[in-house]
């Protein structure tokens, strides 16, 4: 069965998401949704959030979860087609042509023909998404991280399933691929290209979801321990940070405390592990000043902490 056969075969939105759990990833109903609709209707799904809710391995579990390749374009300032589609092997043409002229060879169509032909081409991922023979996972990740003019080269791989290679010709999809885009918005991305997505703003977990995924990805860790970790990070994200703790964070912080034999949170486990939760020493230093007591103090209050 072919990935997208049995993306098919997910009937429902809930087999859909009890698949993603299957491979721990716990999504909520909403985002469940937009992706059976973007496997559903072969359109690209474009995810919006703040880091470390989930964009990027939500891509990487859909693979795992139907067997398929994924393929991905990290990026960033200064990316261009050339690290992203296709380059032409200059090496190998250039053998070509000294190979040519060793022959004597006069007919430069036939030469020309030769120096871009497919086998010149080296395939960067958007142009392998279009000929793999099963639809692999096509994962764009921080797009907004790009120049905006690769917000327009994007426009014919997603709208099309195409790209058009000028020397070449036109490289066209037997069948889309199952195409992620994600964004942290530190920019606005081009309204055209949006047009072409299903569109969803992914946000942090609640309390029970975030649990669950602790119970999932730290098994050892006790359940009191595991309680308060999420409680403690749920209440943090409502402080004003330069960056919140995502679950990627949890997951660590819960790791490093049952790396520490810490049963529960206390004052000084806290303040001595706050480098594992934030990654910037303002945000650590406003923890440290004050907010941690706080926070631990509302956690004793709402009897999460004995």
């Amino acid at each position: 069965m072919s990935p997208e056969e049995e993306g098919a075969a997910s009937s429902s939105v809930d087999e859909l998401a009890a698949r993603l759990a299957a491979q721990d990833y716990l999504c909520d109903r909403a985002l469940a949704t937009a992706l059976f609709l973007s496997l559903r209707l072969a359109r690209p799904l474009f995810l919006e959030g703040e880091p470390g809710v989930g964009k990027t391995e939500l891509a990487k579990t859909l693979a795992r979860a139907l067997g398929a390749t994924l393929l991905r374009v990290q990026c960033y300032e200064g990316l261009d087609v050339a690290q992203t589609a296709y380059e032409w092997n200059v090496a190998r043409q250039m053998m070509e042509i000294r190979l040519a002229e060793a022959a004597h060879e006069v007919d430069r169509a036939r030469l020309e023909h030769s120096l871009y032909a497919r086998g010149m081409l080296i395939e960067r991922p958007l142009l392998q998404a279009l000929t793999q023979p099963r639809p692999p996972v096509l994962l764009i990740d921080e797009l907004d991280r790009a120049d905006e003019p690769f917000d327009a080269f994007l426009l014919e791989v997603l709208a099309e399933n195409q790209i058009t290679i000028p020397e070449y010709g036109t490289v066209r999809a037997a069948a889309p691929p199952m195409t992620i885009i994600t964004s942290n918005r530190t920019r606005e991305i081009h309204d055209a290209l949006k047009r072409r997505c299903l569109y969803h703003w992914v946000d942090f977990p609640d309390v029970a979801r975030e649990l669950e995924i602790v119970r999932r990805r730290a098994p050892g860790a006790p359940e009191r321990l595991a309680r308060q970790v999420v409680e403690f990070v749920q209440r943090m994200r409502r402080l004003d940070l330069f960056k919140a703790p995502g679950v990627a964070e949890t997951i660590d912080w819960t790791n490093a405390l049952l790396a520490l034999n810490a049963m529960s949170l206390d004052p000084a486990t806290v303040q001595d592990t706050l480098g594992v939760l934030l990654k910037y020493q303002d945000d650590i230093a406003k923890l440290r000043a004050g907010d941690t007591a706080k926070l631990l103090d509302e956690l004793r209050a709402q009897g999460v902490l004995a």
